[in-house]
Order: structure tokens, then sequence, then C-alpha cells
């Protein structure tokens, strides 16, 4: 879900986008303050005109709701999340109160709290999967919950032994007499594991035929007899989720609880991820919204050789290229978000595109700007450096960005685009 279903009434998913205008008021000083002082919502950012272009009316309002979310609700805790390792789950549920549905959210929410909002966007692929390939009794029993955040949910795809190569899982589901399955074997890297209460999860169901064909997709709870945990991953970011293993030792799956038929997981797989890359790109658009604006601050108030950075053309130069490599990342994401929605026959690679793109020039922003504050953007007094931890996993999760260039050279081959 993108732009489409923005106004739509009753509806049961939220996908999440837009642009945050959140910034660090700081004292004119050649020793700056800490940027995690006095937040204030200011009326522009540094690229108010794109992030409303292309936005009706309504969905520019829905904009600023999440802004005033992320300025008040994530913003003031985010280092605090990020050094305890704390999941805010009761946020989380704040959040799904909003109850937007568009892609017009989330990067209003990343400008607050990347890690907390790339969580939403995998909560809302699985929701994406259900609403799309459930049966009727799925979303009564569990989509209903998991738009109100009554339910978490996690997405299982990655094994240990297989990333990239999604197609190679070993994880098996057995089906017996009776026609429920028994699942064995391990989901790696896994947002949410542990406190989540759904697991979306793909086990091989044949595996006499071609690999991608005998995949089917299953609904674990939490509770049930043989699903554990590993210990929590220690990561460079998205502190403010936990990610471990998900073992599944001869967990029975009744055949309600199978999602689409038997060998469709792959695609079903596939189809989650062309949205879920359009969302973890729009955080890395959020984040190094953020990043820049922060700096701008931080030059503006930052003195050396008695006059502020911002006076420097070398300073000039690298901010001008970062709102540069920031508006075509935004633009694109959104174009990506509309070709989805439309069902073009080029939605799947212009999704990564604008993942491939947009994570990677967002992170590139972010180091720019870690860059421009010198030595204090090292400190995590400053949370520059807490943007640039986090944005740098967006280039590896949802199909690294080596493989969404293989997804667009195919695309390319096959006359899609």
């Amino acid at each position: 879900m993108t732009f489409r279903r923005l106004a739509a009434e009753g509806a049961r998913i939220r996908p999440l986008l837009s642009s945050r205008l959140l910034g660090a008021s700081l004292r004119s000083s050649s020793a700056p303050v800490s940027q995690t002082e006095g937040l204030v919502h200011r009326p522009f950012s540094t690229n108010q005109c794109h992030e409303t272009f292309g936005l009706t009316e309504m969905q520019a309002e829905f904009r600023e709701m999440a802004r005033s979310f992320a300025m008040n609700e994530l913003a003031p805790h985010s280092a605090e999340w990020d050094e305890t390792k704390h999941f805010p789950v009761d946020t989380l549920k704040k959040a799904a109160e909003l109850g937007e549905d568009a892609a017009v959210i989330f990067e209003a929410l990343a400008y607050g709290d990347i890690s907390f909002t790339a969580y939403l966007t995998i909560h809302n692929m699985n929701c994406f999967v259900l609403d799309k390939f459930g049966s009727e009794d799925q979303k009564q029993r569990y989509l209903q919950r998991m738009t109100t955040m009554e339910l978490l949910s996690s997405y299982c795809l990655t094994e240990p032994n297989s990333g990239s190569d999604a197609a190679a899982l070993q994880t098996t589901a057995t089906r017996r007499e009776d026609g429920s399955y028994v699942l064995n074997g391990a989901k790696a890297f896994i947002s949410g594991a542990g406190t989540s209460d759904v697991y979306v999860v793909m086990a091989r169901t044949d595996p006499n035929v071609d690999k991608a064909r005998g995949i089917s997709c299953f609904l674990v709870e939490k509770g049930q007899e043989g699903v554990s945990f590993g210990k929590p991953e220690v990561k460079l970011g998205w502190n403010s989720q936990p990610t471990c293993v998900v073992q599944l030792d001869d967990v029975v799956v009744g055949e309600e609880n199978r999602v689409g038929e038997e060998g469709q997981g792959f695609g079903i797989a596939m189809a989650g991820l062309d949205g879920g890359r359009i969302n973890i790109a729009t955080c890395s658009v959020g984040g190094a919204a953020f990043a820049l604006d922060s700096t701008r601050e931080y030059v503006s108030g930052r003195s050396q050789f008695n006059k502020p950075l911002s006076a420097f053309q070398n300073t000039q130069f690298k901010l001008a290229d970062c709102a540069t490599s920031l508006a075509a990342s935004r633009l694109m994401v959104r174009r990506a978000a509309r070709a989805l929605d439309a069902g073009v026959a080029s939605a799947t690679a212009e999704c990564a595109m604008a993942k491939r793109f947009a994570t990677d020039s967002c992170f590139d922003i972010a180091n720019a700007c870690l860059q421009l504050h010198g030595g204090y953007g090292y400190l995590r007094d400053y949370p520059v450096e807490r943007v640039m931890r986090d944005l740098r996993v967006h280039s590896i999760l949802e199909g690294t960005n080596e493989i969404m260039r293989v997804i667009i050279a195919r695309e390319m081959q096959r006359e899609k685009i």
C-alpha cells in the first residue's frame, strides 16, 4: 500500500511516509551544544518544496500529523531507546492509532526515529501479505488485530544459510494426513523476534520441484510448542527493535494457517518485498532529512576562523549535493510507490531502483553530515552518528543493493523498463 488508499475508510492496513521538520536549536558559539537539546517544530526544512511535491491536500495533512507524532513521541526518546536497546511497544500502538493508510507517513516517522519506523514497515509488509493473499478467516483472526498493533508481527524469510539466495531456504513444512504441517528450521535476522506475536514464515513444502515453486507461506504464533528464539543480536544500529533467530522444532501448523496455496509462498514473499523496498527507502529519506536539517543548524552555529562554517564554500557545496540527492531520492520513491499502486509492468524494477538509489544516497548524506560536524559528529551527544548507524543496514535488507541491480537488469532484459 502506498498512495492509492490514503482516504479509504475502514482500511485495514496502515503503510506510513513523509518528511519531518524537527531540528535542534544550537547556540552561536565555538563550543556547540548537544543536538539532543532544544528540539523545535520549525515551519520549513531543507527540502520543504520537495516534501509536498505530488501530494494532495489530504496527504499533506496526514503528513503533518505524522510530523507532530515524530516530534512528540519519537525524537525525544530516540537516543535513550538506542542506548538501552528498548523496544517501545506502547509507542508502536500509539502509532497505530494514527490510522492513516498511505506511504506518506513513514518518512515523517523516520525523521524522529529510524529504527522504530523500520519495524513498522516490516509489520506493514506482513499486513499487506494477509490483506492480499490471506483467507477471510485469517483476516478475521489476525489482520484486524495486526492493524491496531494489538498483535505485532515478524517476517521470516532469511535463514542462516540463505540470504540473497532466498529460494534456497531449508526450513521444511511436512504435511501430515490430517492436513496440518510440521515445520522445522531456523530463520535469521528477524526483526521483532521474541516480542512479536505472529510470524509470517516461508517454508519448503515440496523438495522435489524447482526451488521457488516448492515454498509455501504459514502463520506461526509465538506461544506455539516448538517455537523458540536465539539471543538478541548485538548490532551496529536499529537498536530500538530486537533482532534474533527464530527456531522452529516440530511446530505443528494447521492448514487454516497456510497463506495461499501450496507452492505460492515464494511469489507471496516477493510481492511483499516490492512494497517493503519502497518503505525501507522512505525510512532512509526521513533519516537523511533529519541529518541534513540538523547539520544546517550545526554549521550555522559553529564558528571557525572567525566565521560560521556555513560561510565556507566547501560546506555550501556539500550541503547542496546532499539536498540534491535527498530530493532525487524522495522523488524516486514516490514514483515507485505510484507505479506499484497502479500495477504497471515496471513496478518491480522501479521499486528496486528506488530502494537501491535512496538507501545508498541517504547513507552518503548521513556520512557527509557527520563529516561536517567534525569530531562532534563522532560523539553520541549528537544524533547524526546514530542516523548513520541506523541507515547502514538499509542497503543490505529487503534484498541487498547488489540484488537490486540484478532485478533491474533482469527487468530490462524482459523489456519491462
